[in-house]
């Protein structure tokens, strides 16, 4: 059994957590600016702006799921050692996370007729950062122990598994009927799995 960490050591934990955690956070609140600002924009412009349905749905995912981050990330105070590897899969899952946000609101849509034409023109683009971050995200919830993953149970890989597969599919299905439902299967599977898994810190 080991050793009671003790009162210095746990600072040091800390001051460790609170170092990863910052540029975490810059990418975190770059990320919700950028969605933020790109749904504001259906409200200042909506005769410029139309909404289509699938880009508005996936939208919503991604802000649910940068909150969440953000949310679940605090489970890294579990870890007491840090390597530069570990560091850099953070990193690399928070960039994930504002690459897509990026790419659902780009800067400019000059060459575009809309949301529906600009998101089926980068739908590969999309769904392929997306698996990315999912898979990310396994290994960000393996970083944080056996014992943790264990812990979510049967609901996250079932959650993980539909996804990837489902996201595999839209890179080449370009229905709007199977994007729209798609994403309300994705904003809807994030929800119950956080409230069921998640809910506490």
């Amino acid at each position: 059994m080991p050793e009671p960490l003790t009162a210095a050591a746990l600072l040091t934990i800390s001051d460790q957590f609170v170092h990863v955690r910052m540029m975490l956070s810059i990418l975190v609140g770059l990320s919700i600016a950028r969605l933020l600002t790109g749904l504001a924009r259906f409200v200042q412009h909506p005769s410029r702006e139309q909404v289509y349905g699938p880009h508005l749905a996936w939208a919503l995912f991604m802000l649910l799921t940068v909150i969440h981050y953000w949310w679940a990330e605090f489970n890294l105070a579990q870890i007491h050692t840090w390597s530069f590897a570990h560091y850099l899969l953070l990193i690399v899952y928070a960039s994930l996370l504002f690459l897509i946000s990026t790419l659902l609101f780009p800067d400019r849509m000059d060459e575009y007729n809309g949301f529906k034409d600009y998101f089926h023109a980068r739908q590969r683009w999309f769904f392929g950062l997306l698996i990315a971050m999912l898979l990310t995200d396994l290994a960000d919830t393996l970083l944080k122990g056996r014992d943790y993953f264990i812990s979510l149970g049967l609901a996250y890989d079932v959650w993980l598994a539909l996804l990837v597969s489902l996201s595999g599919a839209a890179l080449f299905i370009a229905s709007r009927r199977f994007h729209m439902i798609f994403a309300i299967v994705a904003v809807v599977s994030s929800m119950g799995l956080i409230f069921y898994r998640f809910d506490s810190l």
